[in-house]
């Protein structure tokens, strides 16, 4: 196999195999310079702005090392194309059940250009996160390369594994700080063969709180809910003024069963209209990978994890009070709010959040606001510390896309 083969011009290393990864690193730290660990650059926008001296890119390691649909199991390599990954699965009935968002568009990217590396260093889940779990959830194993320059692997290529400790879920969401991953194993599941989604529009936020819970807490199945107020809703076709938008998945007469069921439980909050097949995945396409927020320039863009009974009300209070445009997802348990302009108001959106508890994340701002706020939301003193005793396990140097979460870190 071929070693940090590739382009090696300059400061930029491109490695085929994991003893590349591991010659980079160790090279770095004899040289006491940092790295950006880099894919295809479509979540670089992301996370707090960082400045090393080199980039590890991965976008050319790339590639499937194991699918067994039958065991319900796939590994890659890090800079693997998410697409690829997708249309494969799709070929055999299958999918990702945690529908990662595709943010590329919204950070000024193309659709569906991401790496499998980046989905999993984000943990950016989708709408069936309220069913299915987020990606960590689905994270099997993997294999990485720590800031020692020391490779590791955890977990198994197995669905029932309990071996060693749970690293696989520590990495998902770290962002690249914690170490370099050079493989990632992943759960799918078979794709539900038809959808359908039923639309209450006309719903005040807490009236569409209620009708969201009542949704959840019925035995429907329910593998979507959104909460779509103006001036969102206008961007979506066929979408009215304060729609609560459900989900349901499965095959056909299931789907009709529950559909049946669902409207019954949602006749107190109005009629129900009903989208399916294309135009239920369609809408939640743009529910998933905010949509109604792409082409709007370097306006901040806010993404807010809380209790799903405040979420509507929380959107409210941040298009009153800021000016913001809003929608919840997650059942009312996630918030995307659109900033009227490049000031991300991130002191104001985050005392609307703290009487509802939950943490709020800068999605995309300018690299002077993602420099001046915190783009993740502040820890704790416990956990920052916590956090730093982490870091310093996997990367006491500091080489790994320092600063990318938290200050110093």
């Amino acid at each position: 196999m071929e070693t940090l083969s590739g382009d090696t011009s300059g400061d930029i290393i491109t490695p085929y195999d994991e003893a590349g990864v591991a010659d980079a690193v160790r090279a770095a730290l004899a040289d006491a310079k940092t790295l950006e660990i880099a894919g295809r650059g479509t979540l670089r926008g992301l996370g707090r702005p960082i400045q090393t001296a080199r980039t590890l890119d991965l976008s050319q390691f790339s590639g499937v090392t194991l699918y067994e649909p039958e065991e319900l199991v796939l590994s890659a390599r890090p800079g693997t194309p998410r697409g690829e990954i997708e249309e494969m699965l799709a070929a055999r009935g299958q999918m990702l059940a945690f529908e990662p968002a595709d943010l590329g568009p919204l950070l000024g990217g193309a659709p569906c250009a991401g790496t499998l590396g980046g989905l999993f260093a984000a943990n950016l889940a989708g709408p069936r996160r309220i069913s299915h779990g987020a990606v960590r959830d689905h994270a099997l194993g993997a294999r990485a390369v720590s800031g020692r320059a020391e490779p590791f692997k955890s977990g198994g290529r197995v669905v029932k594994n309990v071996t060693g400790y749970d690293l696989p879920r520590l990495l998902c969401g770290s962002f690249g700080t914690l170490a370099v991953l050079t493989e990632i194993t992943l759960k799918v599941l078979p794709r539900p063969p038809v959808e359908a989604s039923l639309l209450v529009g006309g719903l005040a936020p807490a009236r569409a709180a209620e009708a969201m819970s009542a949704a959840m807490g019925s035995s429907c199945e329910v593998s979507g809910a959104a909460y779509l107020p103006e001036p969102v809703a206008a961007r979506l076709p066929g979408v009215a003024a304060g729609t609560a938008a459900f989900r349901l998945e499965g095959v056909s007469p299931s789907v009709r069963a529950r559909r049946e069921m669902l409207a019954a439980v949602l006749a107190p909050f109005g009629a129900c209209a009903v989208i399916e097949e294309e135009a239920s995945a369609a809408l939640w396409r743009a529910v998933r990978d905010a949509a109604p927020f792409w082409g709007t320039g370097e306006r901040a863009v806010w993404r807010i994890s809380t209790k799903p009974t405040a979420g509507p009300q929380l959107a409210a209070d941040l298009a009153r009070d800021l000016g913001a445009e809003t929608y919840c997802d997650w059942a009312g348990g996630l918030v995307w709010a659109l900033m009227p302009g490049t000031d991300s108001h991130a002191d104001a959106v985050r005392a609307a959040l703290a009487p509802h508890g939950g943490h709020a994340t800068l999605i995309r701002a300018a690299a002077s606001e993602r420099a001046r706020v915190p783009v993740f939301q502040p820890e704790a003193p416990t956990l920052a510390a916590l956090a730093a005793r982490v870091k310093d396990s996997f990367d006491p140097a500091r080489v790994l896309n320092p600063g990318r979460m938290h200050a110093g870190v």
